[in-house]
């Protein structure tokens, strides 16, 4: 019973991690425009 539990989770965090990636490669442009807007504005 163990062993299915601890497999069930390593399933859902590699869902969760892909699910990560998969946002980020979608919305790349705009968290990098996100980014370089705040490190600009704490350079100023």
């Amino acid at each position: 019973m163990l062993k299915n539990k601890k497999g069930m989770e390593m399933v859902q965090v590699a869902i969760l991690i892909a699910l990560a990636i998969t946002l980020g490669l979608i919305f790349r442009t705009q968290i990098t425009q996100f980014v370089n807007t705040v490190f600009s504005d704490l350079n100023a």
